[in-house]
């Protein structure tokens, strides 16, 4: 099944007609949404059996079928997997455009690491898109996406900046460098598999290295601009296409956000909370991996400093919750105290391991972040959850609850979230971009694979921590 079918298909169920009914899945006894076996594009016995196993295990059967649907939905529907060459090799596509997100597609596969010890083949899988990962950041370290053809021509070729065949889209956001690291960090701890992490990976990283260390910007603007002809301020880059100014105080400047909205204040506060720990496991792996003690050394100080530098600059009192991280600052005392749905949010932070969940200072940004005093924060008919200025203050995102679920140490809260994904799944079994506060059947992207990934993140935690709040 390809994309345009799986769209069709998806509408149909949000509308009833495959239900025959509109009263929602359980009504129909919960339908096959999945791909016929034959059309699926990846099969792996270890994810079906997992599937089977959460089937049978816990109680409210419409968790279950949803399950079944979202947690395979990218080996499904999203992966293109080639062993032929020298190294394995996977594209993975993140939407309905044909392109690879660094950031996405890191988060589409996250969840399959685990299953790797009992299926050769996913692992595999896995390790091509390490090496696709890496192929994309020699290429250009600065794009947050990718085509799948090397030598494609982007739609965006018009954008001033540095745009050259292969890229599908060129705007910097610090995390699409962060993804890479976790994922193949986290292989290399489930598997002790080295064979990803070549030479060719190593100078990846020596990329990533000085692309964190030209966006410190501590004597130059450095080398990136961007600037697109666009009716929407948040799809280009003020100051000549740097962007709004920045004091160098040691952070990393992140010129757009893990919506590919431009940033209000250059310094994302998740952003380079995550880089923290991404240096830190680069520096694990050129250490044990590659015995290249000198840049791990350089990774380790590098992650130091803006360590300090977060905690000297990116700590602000809020008049409600008192001493909280905000979204976004500049180095000069101005800040932006809101958050987004898309990790790395400050929601996020102890899922990216870079906070403690119990710390005093994550749990005042975490009541922040889900109170109205959050600009976006939304309430309605339908649901209450995490929103965001991509698509505005009344479309919930799912993968801000689902995040919320993933984060939170009190069952009911969690159980919370499980009950409103359910609630507001139009009918579908998958997870969406965002649905409207007032009426969940008015969704953006019936075809959101990395939220379908992490709500089966969330099952899985739940399932292996707090299995009651799934009965």
């Amino acid at each position: 099944m390809n994309r345009r079918d799986f769209l069709r298909r998806a509408s149909l169920l949000a509308s009833g007609l495959m239900l025959g009914s509109t009263g929602g899945a359980a009504e129909a006894g919960f339908p096959t949404v999945r791909p016929p076996e034959d059309k699926r594009k990846f099969k792996s016995r270890a994810v079906e059996r997992t599937i089977e196993t959460i089937k049978a295990r816990i109680g409210n059967r419409e968790l279950a079928w949803m399950f079944e649907n979202c947690f395979p939905n990218a080996l499904d529907t999203a992966v293109d997997f080639s062993d032929a060459g020298a190294r394995p090799d996977t594209f993975v596509a993140s939407s309905e455009v044909d392109a690879m997100w660094l950031r996405d597609s890191a988060a589409q596969v996250w969840p399959y690491v685990p299953l790797m010890k009992n299926d050769s083949n996913l692992q595999q899988l896995i390790a091509g898109v390490i090496n696709r990962q890496t192929r994309c950041i020699l290429k250009d370290p600065y794009a947050n996406a990718f085509c799948r053809d090397d030598s494609r021509v982007s739609p965006w070729k018009s954008d001033s900046t540095g745009m050259k065949a292969g890229v599908h889209e060129r705007k910097w956001a610090l995390d699409s460098l962060c993804y890479p690291i976790r994922l193949a960090h986290g292989y290399w701890k489930a598997s002790s598999d080295r064979s990803p992490l070549d030479a060719a990976w190593r100078e990846a990283i020596l990329r990533v290295l000085k692309t964190f260390r030209e966006q410190q910007r501590k004597t130059s603007p450095g080398p990136y601009t961007f600037q697109r002809r666009t009716e929407a301020q948040a799809n280009t880059l003020a100051g000549d296409g740097y962007g709004r100014p920045s004091k160098p105080v040691g952070l990393i400047c992140s010129m757009f956000r893990p919506t590919d909205d431009a940033t209000v204040f250059p310094f994302l506060v998740p952003s380079n909370l995550f880089a923290v720990v991404s240096l830190r496991q680069a520096a694990e792996l050129l250490s044990q991996v590659h015995r290249d003690q000198e840049t791990a050394a350089q990774c380790r100080g590098l992650a130091s400093e803006v360590e300090r530098a977060l905690r000297e600059h990116a700590v602000v009192i809020h008049e409600k919750f008192g001493r909280v991280l905000p979204y976004e600052i500049d180095g000069y005392g101005n800040y932006y105290c809101i958050d987004e749905a898309s990790a790395p949010s400050l929601l996020s932070l102890p899922y990216l391991d870079a906070v403690s969940p119990g710390g005093p200072l994550y749990l005042n940004t975490r009541r922040f972040v889900l109170s109205d005093a959050n600009p976006y924060y939304c309430t309605g008919r339908a649901a209450s959850g995490p929103a965001g200025p991509r698509l505005g203050r009344d479309m919930i995102w799912p993968l801000g609850l689902i995040m919320q679920g993933l984060t939170s140490m009190d069952d009911q809260e969690v159980r919370q979230c499980l009950v409103t994904l359910q609630k507001t799944h139009a009918g579908t079994g998958f997870m969406h971009e965002a649905f409207h506060k007032d009426d969940a059947a008015r969704f953006t992207r019936p075809w959101f694979p990395r939220a379908n990934a992490m709500f089966g993140e969330l099952i899985l935690k739940s399932y292996k921590e707090r299995p009651h709040v799934l009965n």
